[in-house]
């Protein structure tokens, strides 16, 4: 069954590499929105040498990283899953002898693979040729922060993963994907480091598992969080990780008795 699960992998890998030239141009895309946060965040700074505890340099980086991050972790499983609900194809899945919840995920990581490798790695070359980034030197950094980044493609997963499964309750789920679309986009910190957000607010992100995708990794390869406080923002990764998986799990279970296909 490993294996088997290996073989999704690399198929959904071979897939993705058949639509490369999209991947390419996303990379001048990315570049461009990168271009754009700093300019901004350049001219809110102004004077200042430090907000929200970063400085003009820390932010720079966590700009570029946070977006080439987002290469990695970004999927449409939900969309993949409603689609599925709604045509009737996922009836197929419960008679074959796999893990459908499992089987996306490896479907996720085949694409993360592609995205990571043909994606964000060209794109960080490229945006650090353009912008004054700052990137770490010691290799315990950079290990700890992509240990950080799949956990980041974990959560992604899982959020995706269980907005998707709820297809089966409400038979079309398209607004609660754009909702959840802009919500992690927003409150993983993205769009704004958590830190800048008002005290109340910033409070209230840190119960939710959004800034684990983000802003987490963020302050450890800018160098926000180190040594202990790098290690305690892994823990809340791995935390939420563990605590997903119940309502992920749950819908699967409780779909399992409610589906029914319209259409043929």
């Amino acid at each position: 069954m490993f294996n088997a699960y290996l073989d999704i992998i690399r198929m959904r890998f071979l897939m993705m590499l058949a639509y490369r030239v999209n991947y390419y141009s996303g990379i001048i895309i990315y570049a461009l929105n990168i271009g754009a946060y700093y300019f901004l965040w350049k001219a809110i700074y102004g004077g200042s040498e430090t907000l929200g505890g970063m400085t003009v340099a820390q932010m720079t980086t966590y700009v570029a990283i946070s977006w080439m991050a987002r290469a990695f972790y970004f999927n449409n499983l939900d969309r993949e899953i409603a689609n599925e609900i709604k045509d009737g194809s996922v009836a197929i899945q419960f008679i074959r002898p796999y893990n459908y919840i499992v089987v996306k995920m490896m479907q996720g990581l085949g694409e993360g693979a592609f995205r990571f490798l043909l994606f964000s790695i060209p794109g960080m070359i490229l945006v650090s040729l353009l912008f004054p980034v700052q990137l770490p030197s010691d290799p315990k950094v950079w290990a700890l922060f992509l240990v950080m980044l799949f956990f980041s493609f974990l959560i992604n997963s899982q959020i995706n993963i269980v907005t998707g499964l709820f297809a089966f309750f409400l038979e079309n789920n398209e607004g609660m994907m754009r909702m959840k679309r802009v919500m992690v986009d927003l409150f993983s910190g993205l769009v704004v480091p958590v830190s800048f957000f008002p005290g109340w607010a910033a409070g209230l992100l840190k119960l939710l598992p959004f800034q684990a995708i983000t802003y987490l990794p963020g302050t450890v390869i800018t160098g926000t969080a180190s040594g202990e406080s790098a290690l305690a923002a892994l823990g809340i990764q791995f935390v939420w990780f563990a605590v997903l998986i119940i309502p992920m799990v749950w819908l699967w279970h409780g779909a399992r008795s409610r589906l029914f296909v319209q259409g043929g």
